[in-house]
């Protein structure tokens, strides 16, 4: 496969001018050896894996003395098999020579919640996760859709000819590098692969999993529900486990990468607003793969699967998008089942900036998107116009069709290739 441009490199770059370290952590496959093995060398620095063997026991007999003998910067990847020893080695170098730049740390589990590390690089590292590959990168085009929302100036979208089944067949592609070329079938047989590897070789070597046969069963359990609202309750009584140990494993399954969490959004728009986080698996094609769904079927109207795994495609999109930007923003959800007044109210993606201004966005697989399919951006528009005006910049509709619309006051119907196309010329 042709190496394709990662979006997040300038930032990376950007960061070892100031940073001592930068650390990449994200899922397998999602290419952070490459990244950051291309970066350390085009600066004239060296690459080394904790995940072969032979440097690994090199680098353990003494942490210290090796990674002081190499040139800089130094890619050390996968460094959370060197456990503690190697992030002290990397704390006490970095803090007798502050130079920047020194190291770029890979891992393939979340770095902040390692149990095994108990010294923080707080203050001497700068971290970025890197997710599989977004369609705008897959494209070639600087993501810059998201921006023109917060500017209150959503682009009309270029003339699509992407049917329904071609989006389901994205989605259920998914981003990782190495399966963007494979047909179905070696696709199928790769996540099956790939679900295995992580699961007895990552989360097993760090975590005490007494009954790891249920930790497969619970990551397609949660591809079932991707983008739900996890019960746990019932993951418990389905897999027959407990539900601390479900709690655990969930935990798990994000400390590597395959999960990932919208916290409820709120700004006392309702007292009864719930509190608990959606989940989505972090690719849709790892997803659509643990269900065994395909696109042709995804593309029926009556398919159960369609609106989630669309969800999920859209909202991965998003955060890989926001991921590499220099923009700090949040993703949350909103949603309500208490309150009588607003009860079945939910929006599926609330993007909110750091001062508060929020754009609000609703997935539909429909490719004949309506008026009324706006109805809870409209309802969310007119709160916070009430109660903190200005804060509401877009409420976007992304659907499976072709029509480009805006509806006034804010409010617009965009094909979802909107966030990936190139403006028109």
């Amino acid at each position: 496969m042709e190496l394709i441009a990662r979006h997040i490199r300038p930032e990376i770059e950007t960061a070892l001018e100031w940073s001592r370290v930068v650390m990449i952590h994200g899922a397998r496959q999602t290419g952070k050896t490459t990244l950051a093995r291309g970066i350390a060398e085009a600066q004239g620095g060296t690459y080394v894996s904790l995940d072969d063997d032979e440097q690994r026991e090199s680098v353990m007999l003494d942490p210290v003395a090796f990674l002081s003998s190499q040139r800089y910067p130094l890619a050390l990847d996968e460094v959370q098999l060197g456990g503690n020893r190697v992030i002290v080695a990397v704390k006490r170098l970095v803090d007798e020579d502050q130079t920047p730049g020194r190291f770029i740390l890979t891992g393939s589990t979340n770095f902040l919640t390692l149990p095994g590390i108990s010294e923080s690089l707080a203050g001497r590292v700068r971290i970025f996760r890197l997710w599989p590959l977004s369609e705008a990168e897959l494209a070639g085009v600087a993501p810059t859709e998201i921006d023109n929302w917060f500017e209150g100036d959503p682009r009309p979208a270029p003339a699509s000819d992407l049917s329904r089944e071609d989006y389901f067949a994205r989605a259920c592609r998914g981003g990782y590098p190495e399966v963007v070329g494979l047909d179905p079938k070696q696709r199928q047989r790769w996540f099956d692969d790939y679900v295995e590897t992580v699961v007895q070789r990552d989360i097993l070597a760090l975590a005490d999993i007494r009954k790891a046969a249920s930790l497969p069963r619970l990551l397609r359990w949660a591809a079932a529900f991707t983008g739900s609202e996890i019960n746990q309750t019932d993951a418990a009584k389905e897999l027959e486990v407990s539900r601390p140990v479900i709690a655990s494993y969930l935990e798990w399954l994000q400390t590597v990468f395959l999960l990932h969490e919208l916290p409820a959004w709120s700004r006392n728009l309702s007292s009864r607003t719930t509190s608990r986080p959606k989940v989505h698996l972090s690719d849709a094609g790892l997803a659509a793969s643990l269900l065994g769904v395909e696109p042709g079927a995804l593309a029926s109207p009556t398919a159960p699967a369609s609106g989630p795994l669309l969800e999920t495609f859209v909202v991965d999109e998003v955060a890989r998008q926001l991921a590499a930007s220099p923009r700090k923003r949040v993703l949350y959800h909103w949603r309500n089942h208490q309150d009588r007044n607003y009860r079945g109210r939910e929006i599926d993606l609330i993007i909110e900036a750091p001062n508060g201004d929020v754009v609000a966005v609703e997935v539909k697989a429909t490719s004949s998107p309506a008026r009324q399919h706006t109805d809870h951006l409209r309802w969310l528009r007119d709160k916070l116009d009430a109660v903190s005006p200005g804060s509401f910049r877009a409420g976007m509709l992304l659907h499976t069709g072709p029509l480009t619309l805006s509806l006034g006051d804010r409010l617009h119907l965009r094909p979802i290739n909107c966030l990936w196309s190139k403006p028109p010329s």
